[in-house]
């Protein structure tokens, strides 16, 4: 389960390889039948394609269907952020009605991206449950959701950002940025 204690950010990131395993390890007792999973653009869906392989058997056991969400357009800051150059269509070639749905999401922030994929999610039908699992919680919660999983719990300053990165053999790495002071205006990166 997600800690409440979110703990301060080190000057050295946890390895997001070594993070997967420990989200893996959580995430299977949650695979059963009747269960899909839905990964969250961009991140959510790298760590999906990686834990669809780490979890090959139970997913075979259980029958675990699996699905994309870009919620770009369900997004409640649209209008400021428009589309991402790798906007890519949603697909969930599944039944959602009465189905227990695992989100993967890379890094929790706010809160506003879950928000708007549960939004698009009740377009396609409706889900028996909802879980959210993600790599990393930041904190910054600025809405009534919090994940049930994370592999960790780090505190962030409000001018950091952790990015998670897909490298071109595949890999996956976590890189920290220092983000420009925000404007009066209080618009978030999430």
């Amino acid at each position: 389960m997600s800690s409440n204690n979110i703990k301060p950010a080190d000057s050295q990131l946890a390895s997001a390889e070594e993070l997967l395993k420990t989200l893996a390890k959580k995430l299977q007792p949650l695979l059963q039948a009747n269960t899909a999973l839905v990964g969250i653009q961009s991140g959510g869906v790298w760590l999906l394609q990686r834990l669809l392989v780490l979890l090959e058997k139970d997913i075979a056991i259980h029958a675990i269907e699996h699905g994309t969400l870009d919620v770009s357009f369900y997004r409640d800051d649209y209008e400021k952020r428009g589309l991402k150059a790798e906007n890519r269509p949603s697909q969930i070639p599944f039944d959602v009605d009465n189905k227990h749905i695992i989100l993967i999401d890379d890094v929790f922030y706010t809160g506003r991206t879950t928000r708007a994929a549960m939004n698009e999610l009740f377009d396609y039908g409706r889900p028996a449950s909802i879980s959210l699992v993600a790599l990393v919680n930041r904190g910054g919660r600025e809405l009534p959701i919090v994940p049930q999983i994370t592999a960790a719990d780090i505190a962030l300053e409000a001018t950091q950002n952790l990015q998670l990165v897909q490298n071109s053999d595949g890999h996956l790495s976590l890189e920290l940025q220092s983000l420009p002071l925000q404007s009066s205006s209080g618009s978030t990166p999430e």
